[in-house]
């Protein structure tokens, strides 16, 4: 077990990500987990739990938060009228099917694997937000039938991969689809429920090799904790600047921040 001179550390910078990782996520709809996922890899690793299934343990305690945070914030959202339920009724079966499969795969893979799949969706998704234009469409309504059941599915699939809920993947795609930003943002607060509530369930069932202390499954109840203790308290925050402000330029920066997180991911996974 880790000595508390090297924990305490620790449970102040997992408190300080979990209320950046909250107001993130309210303000931009891009997920805390796209924080999450790499502030936790590199605190385990440094308290020396740099095993093979580290980044299981990473995305499922990520996920985990999601559940909460998601919650919190489709309701604040849902008190200003912007959530799209009939989006939320339409797509639910594929997103959480889509989660559920992503699951599986993620605890198959290790490490390096994860490491390498989150960097390169972390990269496109800062890209993303820093070139994409406000006026590229791919239609003028959210799709139906099948095209529909693959969208959904494929968000649900690679947001579990990463970590996230459903914001990095969900606010471009009914953006595309020609759903107003505020409206979309408070939409993919209700997927990140969706996608992490199944994918959770799972992880919490699979064996994970030298996991950090207090770890049930693939999820680790401090870290858990403690950012769910931050993020409620700051989510709203988020949300509130959101409805209030003009988020682009901040957007900007912070899509500077994800690209250089995930080429540290990338960094690190080649050169060692």
């Amino acid at each position: 077990m880790p000595d508390i001179a090297t924990l305490l550390p620790m449970i102040a910078l997992l408190m300080a990500i979990g209320a950046f990782a909250g107001v993130i996520a309210g303000l931009l709809g891009v997920g805390g987990g796209i924080v999450l996922v790499p502030a936790f890899f590199y605190a385990f690793s440094h308290l020396g739990y740099g095993g093979p299934e580290l980044m299981q343990v990473c995305l499922a305690t990520s996920l985990a938060t999601i559940i909460v945070t998601s919650a919190r914030s489709v309701m604040a959202h849902n008190k200003k009228g912007a959530v799209d339920w009939d989006v939320l009724r339409g797509w639910w079966p594929y997103i959480g099917s889509g989660a559920v499969v992503g699951m599986l795969v993620a605890s198959s893979l290790r490490t390096p694997t994860l490491q390498i799949i989150f960097g390169v969706l972390a990269l496109c998704a800062g890209l993303y937000m820093a070139f994409g234009k406000s006026h590229w469409r791919l239609g003028q309504s959210m799709p139906t039938g099948p095209k529909r059941g693959g969208i959904g599915a494929a968000v649900g699939f690679f947001s579990v991969l990463m970590g996230i809920g459903g914001g990095s993947f969900g606010v471009p795609t009914m953006s595309l689809y020609n759903m107003p930003i505020h409206r979309a943002v408070a939409t993919a607060a209700g997927f990140g429920i969706i996608i992490a509530v199944p994918s959770v369930i799972g992880f919490l069932l699979v064996d994970i090799a030298n996991p950090p202390p207090y770890t049930i499954g693939a999820v680790n109840l401090p870290a858990f904790g403690l950012t769910i203790a931050m993020t409620l308290l700051t989510a709203p925050i988020g949300v509130k600047l959101a409805h209030t402000m003009d988020p682009a330029p901040l957007k900007r920066i912070f899509a500077i921040f994800i690209t250089l997180v995930a080429l540290n991911m990338l960094r690190k996974v080649i050169f060692g």
